[in-house]
């Protein structure tokens, strides 16, 4: 029993100890990076309006809106997000299969593979961008540099602990070979 209490103790202490690291370490804003191209996942305030910006400021020739709900359309995001429609046309796609993480990874390198991008720039949540940007190396491979530029954001500790989690199961399946 006390082995198993010892063992139990130590798990929990390696748990936190892992989830401090993963705290101090969330992403920051990228600044003067500039890439092949930008994709941005729906879910979180701010990463639309970020990813935006980016390509206003030419730091990447296209993006990617992933997870985007099928009746929505280019011109509704161009009204919501203040935006020149024209910006839409030519520079913003819109991808509609994907409904979570790993479906945006999967969305996300068939978009990158179609246009031959070697360089992209994932922009999430601050708390997001770590298994986002797991998921996608899982799905590109190697030959892909992904450059993780976290929105900060203010969730609650419930969700911080979920991802925290999600992450770290990810991270032992990908290791054991269940990428896919």
């Amino acid at each position: 029993m006390r082995r198993l209490f010892k063992l139990l103790a130590t798990i929990a202490m390696v748990w936190c100890l892992g989830f401090a690291l993963f705290m101090l370490l969330l992403p920051k804003p990228l600044e003067g990076n500039t890439t092949d191209a930008i994709v941005v996942p729906t879910g979180g305030a701010g990463r639309i309006d970020r990813g935006i910006a980016l390509l206003k400021a030419h730091q990447a020739r296209r993006m990617l809106v992933t997870g985007v709900g099928s009746g929505v359309g280019p011109r509704d995001l161009a009204r919501e997000y203040d935006t020149s429609p024209h910006l839409f046309d030519c520079c913003i796609d819109l991808g509609t299969e994907a409904v979570d993480t790993r479906s945006n990874a999967a969305e996300t390198a068939d978009w990158v593979r179609t246009h031959s991008y070697r360089t992209v720039r994932l922009v999430s949540s601050d708390w997001h961008v770590p298994r986002a940007t797991m998921e996608l190396k899982a799905a590109l491979g190697p030959n892909v540099i992904i450059m993780g530029d976290g929105v900060p954001g203010s969730p609650r500790l419930g969700t911080l602990i979920n991802e925290y989690n999600k992450w770290l199961l990810r991270r032992v399946g990908i290791w054991m070979g269940f990428a896919g």
